[in-house]
């Protein structure tokens, strides 16, 4: 400045000095022509509008500058053209480098070579898409979030931002110290909220979750962090989920992290999720709760709020609750009577297998009152074959002109089998062995009244098809005789 007033309005503006002349310039006010021809606002401002021609290097050092001045209060809008021309460049560049480099020493701690870049984006699209992500590692939290911002605004490819956050992310975690850790995880973690969830890579999401939570971050940031991994549970694997539990903390996993992760997927209500990822997650979640029920230090009410976190309608068989529950009983052998019914709880004894009920009746470890559970549920079902089966017969008897003679044949034995099975189902209440017996036997006539019902499938759509085509024979009648 003093150079500028002491030689008739005339100095050297490049690059390196233009935004501390500049931000200078405006806090002295010296926006008077000295000897009425020249001031240094009217010359930087000048040198500011070149900006577009400069090389992609001086932009890359005139940013540099600008984020060291930051603190100084008129720095900002000489760094919003900057930004505005890195990402212009940045967008309308097709080559991995926009321009020769003529770059000062004092930029080579901030980007690599042109050369080497160049050489290395050319060997695939992604690199032609990802050659600028080592020249801006530089940006400070605060100015990165400037950039993604200004990025996000101008319509940028998501996916290529989320890549150089996570890209930004480890490169600060690998030199940093712990405090700069912990501010570029909460400040990408924060920009990346901004993004669309779709586009953010699953897996580096739990990479930045596993540095998270070794850093103390803001509660908020880790809410964020939460919601978006549990916005794509359905992508997620039993690996994944694994994560020990806190310094503190008794029990093996992190069970709270995972329930985090089951509500932040229903967030948005049950019929906000399609059934595919629903069944996704249920499926995984019972690979899960096998893997941590064998925790001694697992509380009951931890292992219910895990079994009972998805409706009922995610599950088609409930067989991986039932193991889980086996195994968490057999470990935790002196609970009581009671407290096992609680663990039972969750079980839905009419979506179990075949296998499963076997199990269950022969299984010592269970209370009772589940085996009498089991049993109605099977009586009930049966019930409901029996009836089904009976309105089948009632229709085929209906149609029985139209059968063919094979089919009444079948249609009696299958009459013959129906009766078999529709004796009257008394439940025993002497003792647990006679329940278990009478279950095994009700487990088979279930079994038995399914292959009926499915025998039966074969005469009804014969049935069905004479119909459907003495319809259409009738329709088309009248056309042919006139």
């Amino acid at each position: 400045m003093s150079r500028f007033c002491y030689s008739n309005g005339r100095t050297v503006i490049n690059p390196s000095n233009i935004s501390l002349l500049y931000s200078a310039a405006q806090f002295m006010e010296m926006n008077i022509s000295v000897s009425g021809t020249h001031n240094l606002l009217e010359e930087t401002g000048k040198s500011l509008e070149e900006m577009k021609y400069w090389t992609w290097s001086e932009l890359l050092i005139t940013t540099k500058k600008c984020q060291d001045l930051l603190p100084f209060p008129n720095s900002t809008g000489i760094l919003e053209k900057c930004v505005d021309s890195l990402i212009g460049r940045i967008t309308t560049s097709g080559e991995p480098s926009p321009c020769p480099s003529t770059s000062s020493p004092d930029s080579s701690g901030a980007r690599l070579s042109c050369d080497s870049r160049s050489t290395e984006s050319l060997k695939n699209s992604f690199s032609r898409a990802t050659w600028w992500f080592d020249d801006l590692l530089f940006l400070s939290t605060n100015l990165v979030g400037m950039v993604i911002e200004t990025m996000v605004s101008k319509k940028f490819d998501h996916v290529i931002i989320s890549r150089f956050l996570f890209y930004y992310q480890k490169s600060k975690c690998y030199t940093g110290t712990s405090d700069d850790k912990r501010k570029a995880v909460e400040t990408v973690i924060d920009l990346l909220c901004i993004l669309d969830w779709n586009s953010v890579s699953f897996k580096s999401l739990f990479g930045i979750l596993l540095v998270a939570l070794n850093c103390n971050i803001r509660k908020c940031s880790r809410t964020k962090l939460e919601s978006m991994i549990g916005s794509q549970m359905d992508q997620a694997t039993l690996d994944n989920l694994l994560i020990p539990s806190p310094h503190g903390m008794n029990y093996s996993y992190n069970v709270n992290l995972v329930l985090r992760f089951l509500k932040a997927f229903l967030h948005g209500g049950i019929s906000l999720v399609s059934p595919i990822q629903l069944r996704k997650v249920a499926s995984l979640m019972d690979l899960y709760i096998a893997e941590v029920a064998p925790d001694p230090c697992l509380k009951p009410y931890k292992f219910l709020a895990l079994a009972m976190a998805l409706p009922d309608s995610a599950r088609e068989s409930y067989d991986g609750i039932y193991r889980a529950t086996d195994m968490y009983l057999e470990v935790h052998t002196g609970l009581s009577e009671e407290e096992k019914m609680k663990i039972c709880c969750p079980l839905n004894y009419e979506k179990l297998s075949a296998e499963a009920c076997l199990h269950l009746y022969q299984n010592k470890t269970f209370p009772s009152k589940s085996a009498v559970q089991a049993l109605l549920s099977q009586q009930a079902k049966l019930k409901r074959l029996l009836k089904a089966t009976d309105k089948t017969k009632c229709y085929t008897d209906s149609s029985s002109g139209v059968s063919e003679t094979g089919s009444k044949g079948e249609k009696k034995e299958t009459s013959k089998q129906i009766v078999l099975f529709a004796r009257k189902l008394d439940l025993p209440t002497d003792n647990n062995d006679k329940i278990r017996a009478h279950l095994k036997g009700m487990q088979w006539r279930v079994t038995e009244l399914e292959r009926v019902c499915m025998k039966m499938q074969a005469p009804m759509t014969k049935i069905m098809n004479s119909r459907v085509s003495r319809h259409s024979s009738s329709r088309s009648l009248p056309r042919l005789c006139s």
